[in-house]
């Protein structure tokens, strides 16, 4: 069975799981985790070979305003400390992959850029994401989207894969670019706006819903919230008279959501200065929402608690119906296309022009889509994949290395010839000034000496960006044998 076939099966299960009463503490029962998970799995894997580009692959965006808990409510999902302070604290994309085990150690992977490096100390992970978006955005205070990827592997945590976000935020504060806010919302538009994204908004307790920034992004790109989840947090600082209010949006009566309201009660600093770990704070999080006058009722309702958004979370890419309908409606149109083809070219001159606009269409967008690899290749600033100037700078380094090795022997030569001239060719000149045709004689031979390594380098140069641009051809026009031979020919020879 191939990976399409096992699609359509997964899919054609749609939502028969069911839950049990007895639940493990990470939140689901096992024999529905054993369901779910091969199909997370799945979409992992086709999402890596690039199906997505055909088919809409479902996925979870995190969204929220800066200091909203998205890093609180992240953390109660994984089990793991993320990295939590003031301002723009998550600055690249980082896709959580939580997996649960049946038994085994905690584990844990983050890749990016090209960099994967296992670990087994969840402790470390908030370094580990630090460091990643240190490297890939800078030191400063800025963001990049190139996506860091911290799969977790765990008996206590749920099957899950979730995309969190940088925190909208409005002013720029000291180092950051004046259009940060603009970057921040143009970064979450490229994720939420995918028709199969599930958009998940999490918005403070203690705040007007209908301001918040996170939600009004939410509802332009999703106007009538069929794939908009919203999460409330810190239930525990409203303003006492004000839990009608939270019921209310709870409820629908403020801003209606086709998949509606959770409310959760997540770590907060002060129980991070206290130590409280993760598994504690859960069972607080029961304890204050079953005791709790206003909120109990919504706990058994299934809308309070962070075991019931993991429910619901998971629940959501349990049911792939539509992705049944893209893979059979794209295989008929792909039959079709096919029978078109079938009898070669027309013999009937009224039918030659459109059948040869259709193929030289067709070219065009190939020969697009690989000039628009080049060009991201090529682009600086922030990109999805390394560019090529990062695949050449260890090269560059290297000659920059040579060159400075040599300085210590150019300025012996120097000061050799300007002894050389003082002793046998100074006339009325001062001290230190010697003519300009000595001078130029030392950088001639200096520059041929650097003639050789200089081509060994560019040689070097050459060879990346024909390797590099070869792999493009290649994936552009894998089933066009004649197109790539001539860009690759091309390629050669203009590099």
């Amino acid at each position: 069975m191939d990976g399409q076939d096992k699609l359509i099966d997964f899919a054609s299960q749609g939502t028969e799981g069911s839950f049990s009463e007895s639940q493990t503490n990470g939140a689901f029962h096992n024999h529905f985790m054993e369901s779910v998970q091969p199909l997370i799995e799945l979409i992992d894997s086709l999402r890596l070979i690039g199906i997505d580009k055909d088919i809409d692959l479902p996925s979870i965006a995190v969204v929220g305003d800066q200091s909203s808990g998205k890093s609180s409510v992240l953390e109660a999902l994984s089990g793991v400390a993320l990295p939590r302070g003031s301002g723009i604290v998550t600055r690249c994309p980082l896709e959580l992959k939580l997996r649960k085990l049946k038994k085994g150690p905690w584990s844990g992977t983050i890749s990016y850029s090209g960099h994967k490096e296992n670990f087994n100390d969840p402790l470390k992970v908030d370094n580990f994401v630090r460091e990643a978006q240190n490297k890939l955005a800078g030191n400063t205070v800025g963001i990049s989207d190139e996506l860091i990827t911290l799969e977790i592997s765990s008996p206590d945590v749920c099957d899950l894969t979730l995309i969190d976000l940088p925190g909208i935020t409005r002013v720029p504060v000291h180092g950051q670019p004046d259009d940060i806010a603009d970057q921040i919302k143009n970064l979450i538009l490229k994720y939420i706006a995918k028709s199969e994204t599930i958009i998940l908004v999490v918005v403070p307790c203690n705040v007007d819903i209908a301001t918040t920034e996170a939600l009004r992004m939410a509802q332009d790109a999703d106007p009538d919230g069929y794939r908009t989840l919203a999460i409330l947090t810190k239930p525990d600082l409203i303003d006492r008279g004000a839990e009608i209010d939270v019921l209310n949006i709870v409820q629908g009566n403020v801003i209606p959501l086709s998949k509606g309201y959770i409310i959760v009660r997540c770590r907060g600093q002060s129980d991070i200065n206290n130590k409280i770990p993760l598994s504690k704070a859960m069972e607080m999080e029961s304890k204050f929402f079953k005791n709790h006058r206003y909120f109990s009722s919504l706990l058994n309702d299934g809308k309070a608690s962070t075991q019931c958004l993991a429910n619901n979370l998971t629940k959501e890419l349990k049911s792939l119906p539509y992705l049944t309908e893209q893979i059979q409606t794209g295989l008929v149109n792909g039959e079709r296309e096919l029978k078109n083809y079938n009898q070669g070219p027309p013999v009937e001159e009224e039918k030659m022009g459109p059948f040869l606009s259709e193929a030289r269409a067709i070219r065009n967008t190939i020969i697009m889509e690989f000039s628009d690899q080049i060009h991201e290749l090529s682009r600086t600033g922030h990109s999805k994949d390394r560019n090529i100037h990062a695949l050449l700078r260890p090269e560059f380094k290297n000659w920059d290395n040579y060159l400075r090795n040599t300085e210590k022997s150019f300025t012996t030569d120097v000061k050799k010839m300007i002894e050389m001239y003082n002793e046998k060719h100074r006339g009325r000149e001062l001290l230190t000034f010697s003519e300009f045709c000595e001078f130029e004689s030392v950088i001639k031979d200096h520059v041929a000496d650097l003639q050789e390594p200089a081509i060994a380098t560019l040689k070097k140069v050459r060879e990346i960006v024909q390797n590099v641009f070869k792999e493009v051809c290649i994936l552009c026009f894998d089933q066009y044998p004649s197109m790539r031979y001539i860009v690759s020919v091309s390629t050669t020879y203009n590099t």
